[in-house]
């Protein structure tokens, strides 16, 4: 009888890794191509249909030099200030959100850097599942082995949802400042920083006290960033 149960387990294993082999992304397609469109916005257009709602979602693509460096640096202040020294998974702070879980009986988003974030958002889902976590991870690893620094945030900044239905720094300037991603100021890029954690609440047209916060502490952490 266990013997049949660990074959079984061998079997749904094997099955398992050959899916994930098959249906892994090609990423090295990114080096030269930009996405017009990533999971996380394919899944808002499905909620939206269902919800019997118009599917229009905001987006449109700039190159690196045409995004505000406030924005830039914002966002990795905000997010991800290890950005330009880990190898596209911070495993300390990985293993932080993993005790915190732990305490708290429940999974989390906590721990993910800008890469992980990119992975998530152009290839899987919200889920919380582990399973969906690991392949977050290797497709990470896998996006920090292909292309450079400079390329993943791009990508990001032109794909991470910062309002609903607005997605990219482009989009969102234009939405929220009536200005290019270019332009955008100072408190402007820590204000739309400080929305990603969940930009469809804290949203940077009607900033709350979180957001307002969280701006200012953007805004600080960018200063001190500049003076040392």
């Amino acid at each position: 009888m266990v013997k049949r149960v660990l074959a079984t387990l061998v079997l749904v294993l094997a099955a398992w890794l050959a899916y994930e082999w098959l249906t892994f992304p090609d990423v090295g397609r990114l080096k030269v191509e930009n996405p017009s469109t990533t999971s996380f916005m394919e899944l808002r257009r499905k909620q939206l249909r269902r919800e019997g709602k118009d599917d229009t979602i905001d987006f449109s693509w700039v190159p690196y030099g045409q995004i505000s460096p406030y924005l830039r640096r914002a966002v990795l202040v905000a997010e991800d200030d290890q950005f330009y020294e880990h190898t596209g998974v911070d495993v300390e702070a990985m293993k932080d959100a993993i005790e915190r879980d732990w305490k708290r009986k429940k999974l989390t988003h906590g721990g993910s850097t800008i890469t992980q974030q990119l992975a998530k958002n152009l290839y899987l889902s919200p889920s919380r599942n582990p399973l969906r976590k690991i392949r977050e991870y290797f497709v990470a690893r896998k996006l920090e082995s292909e292309l450079s620094k400079k390329r993943i945030l791009e990508l990001y900044l032109n794909v991470v949802e910062l309002g609903e239905r607005v997605y990219g720094a482009e989009a969102a300037a234009r939405a929220y400042f009536n200005v290019s991603a270019s332009a955008v100021s100072v408190p402007q890029a820590a204000l739309l920083a400080g929305s990603l954690p969940n930009p469809r609440v804290m949203n940077p047209a009607d900033p709350n006290k979180r957001l307002r916060a969280r701006q200012r502490m953007i805004v600080s952490r960018m200063r001190m960033c500049c003076s040392n």
